[in-house]
């Protein structure tokens, strides 16, 4: 998915995470010890588009792997980086990826 980090807040719990997973409804992030299901976080995207600020809640987690939450807000200022950084992490996954040892066509 491209390298897509956010720091997030929740329940006194100040974290920085990869994302793993990224859509315009919410995202999968990498935590070893998710919150409860229900807990609501403010997130901070860590990306070349710029600031974008959403605010979530925790829809179901994964014990030693991570949490999934779905979006509840983000500012209309935010909203076209968030769009911005669909687009790239979209370019950047459809990207075909050409073995290195493919012998050039004569």
């Amino acid at each position: 998915m491209g390298d897509v980090w956010v720091y997030w807040r929740c329940q006194d719990m100040d974290d920085v995470s990869r994302v793993c997973d990224l859509s315009v409804g919410g995202l999968f992030l990498f935590t070893p010890v998710p919150p409860p299901v229900g807990a609501r976080a403010k997130l901070d995207f860590l990306v070349q588009e710029g600031q974008i600020r959403a605010e979530g809640v925790v829809r179901h987690h994964v014990p030693g792997g991570g949490l999934g939450l779905k979006f509840t807000a983000i500012t209309d200022k935010d909203c076209p980086q968030l769009v911005a950084l669909l687009d790239r992490i979209r370019t950047v996954s459809s990207t075909p990826k050409v073995p290195s040892f493919a012998a050039p066509s004569h």
